[in-house]
């Protein structure tokens, strides 16, 4: 069953991002931070975020956060 995450328009409006990227950016900022908490494997972060593996080990490295092994 997927979740569907509703962000109010003011809150799409103040963040530094273009509308047209805003949701592939916040999907990669939830697949990084529930992959650094150990949540969610590297696998299935790289699903969630729609990164390649380099892409999202080079966004890893970016934010200083290690891999898990």
């Amino acid at each position: 069953m997927p979740i569907i995450l509703s962000i109010p328009d003011e809150i799409l409006d103040t963040m530094k991002l273009p509308k047209d990227i805003a949701a592939a950016k916040i999907k990669e900022e939830l697949a990084i931070s529930l992959y650094e908490r150990g949540i969610i494997s590297m696998g299935l972060a790289r699903k969630l975020s729609g990164l390649s593996k380099w892409k999202f080990i080079e966004a890893l490295a970016e934010r200083k956060i290690q891999r898990h092994y």
